[in-house]
């Protein structure tokens, strides 16, 4: 009995890290839409470290009534297979950029720098062709005034081609 309990253990064990196991794509640029806050787009590359991790880098513009912003966004993922080219990864992430008000009513522009930690959860879906689609969760903890809010709640959709 203990001997069919140990082989089965060893069976669980062995499949829960085969399970683990996928090909990362070596490298995958795209565009990620996503809103916190207001809308972003950012221009998103991924650079795959071994079967099961990468880097993640992300430049993003968002442009308001009465501001402009640039930010930068660098992740690391562990990425975990479904089924297939279903995956789901986790990660955490640093990042910054700087922000341009256009107050009118002092007629002058004021240029700032804003920082954040974030940390990153999402689906994403590898299709037989070369293309890569996401959705992921981001909160986003910032150091600066350049928020209302020190935490934002970031929700994006991403399509990158792999190569």
């Amino acid at each position: 009995m203990t001997k069919r309990i140990f082989i089965s253990f060893i069976v669980v064990v062995a499949s829960i890290f085969t399970a683990k196991a996928q090909d990362v794509p070596e490298h995958a640029l795209g565009l990620r839409l996503s809103e916190s806050d207001g809308f972003w787009a950012e221009a998103s590359y991924q650079a795959g470290l071994n079967s099961d991790s990468r880097i993640e880098l992300n430049l993003g513009v968002q442009g308001r009534n009465r501001f402009n912003a640039l930010k930068l966004t660098g992740m690391y993922h562990w990425v975990f297979n479904i089924d297939g080219g279903l995956n789901w990864y986790v990660g955490p992430g640093i990042g910054g950029g700087l922000v341009d008000f256009d107050n009118d009513l002092d007629n002058r522009d004021d240029l700032e720098t804003f920082g954040f930690v974030t940390g990153d959860v999402g689906v994403e879906y590898h299709f037989d062709f070369p293309l890569l689609i996401s959705i992921d969760f981001r909160p986003e903890i910032y150091f600066d005034d350049y928020n209302n809010d020190d935490i934002i709640f970031n929700l994006g959709l991403s399509a990158r081609y792999k190569f």
